[in-house]
């Protein structure tokens, strides 16, 4: 409804200090009217924006989660069951690595390994970064120096609240990620161990392969890896890789599953 008022019958007008003749009062209270419908309105939008907003019902409540899903997380869905851990047993005896970082520790390898100090690996899509083990050069060619190495590291598994990794599917996506990061392109793998266990009482995924490859100058033909994703109970999952070219694989292929059963929590 709107207020008007007949100027003729209205008081006499003022002049204001701007020297502008004011409106006529129904005119001014109308807009009075509107300008106070309106603050109550946008008011009431904005109330209305907050809710939603805090809702947990509302379907813009993850947007920020989803913008921080790590790569790994996007490829595995939390699982619907959620690993068992088993009891923590004693570490096998002899000297250890430790990585608090990631959560796990490890047998250490003696001569000629000696201790990683090549900063950070990170060279794969999903975020794995190894930084510390140990290693040694086994031969240098055009390409730079080529590795045996025991490297130990963490990769972001899990987005918002969620602790749970898929190891099965995590396991998998890492050990193909390491494939196709740090090995001469193209190459065939062929698995000769893939299986869910638990490491000194954490839940573990085991893949084991061989890859078959060339490149110029490298004498290496080949090579045997193993990729370890551990369940620590954080948003990221420990990683441990290993890599023994074929140049060396007499010594040192076979105290790999040993190595893999020393993991401990760190």
């Amino acid at each position: 409804m709107s207020l008007s008022t007949n100027p003729a019958s209205a008081a006499p007008a003022q002049v204001s200090r701007t020297h502008t003749a004011p409106q006529p009062y129904g005119q001014r209270a109308a807009i009075i009217l509107v300008g106070g419908l309106c603050v109550i309105l946008a008011a009431l939008i904005i109330a209305n924006m907050l809710v939603d907003s805090s809702d947990p019902a509302s379907g813009d409540h993850g947007t920020s989660s989803d913008i921080a899903e790590p790569p790994l997380a996007k490829l595995c869905p939390r699982p619907e069951q959620e690993p068992t851990p088993g009891a923590i047993t004693a570490p096998p005896e002899g000297p250890r690595v430790s990585d608090p970082a990631a959560g796990i520790s490890y047998s250490q390898w003696g001569d000629p390994f000696h201790s990683w100090d090549r900063g950070i690996w990170g060279q794969g899509e999903l975020g794995v970064e190894f930084g510390t083990g140990y290693y040694f050069v086994t031969e240098t060619y055009s390409g730079g120096d080529y590795l045996a190495s025991v490297l130990s590291g963490s990769v972001p598994a899990t987005v918002g609240d969620s602790l749970t990794v898929n190891l099965e599917c995590a396991g998998k996506q890492v050990a193909e990620d390491v494939r196709r990061a740090y090995y001469p392109q193209p190459n065939e793998r062929v698995d000769s161990r893939n299986e869910y266990t638990t490491l000194g009482g954490l839940p573990a995924w085991v893949t084991v392969f061989h890859l078959d490859f060339s490149d110029e100058g490298l004498q290496a033909k080949g090579e045997t890896v193993a990729v370890i994703t551990v369940d620590v109970g954080r948003p990221s999952a420990a990683v441990l890789y290993v890599s023994v070219p074929d140049t060396h694989k007499q010594e040192w292929v076979p105290p790999i599953d040993s190595l893999i059963a020393s993991v401990r929590p760190a």
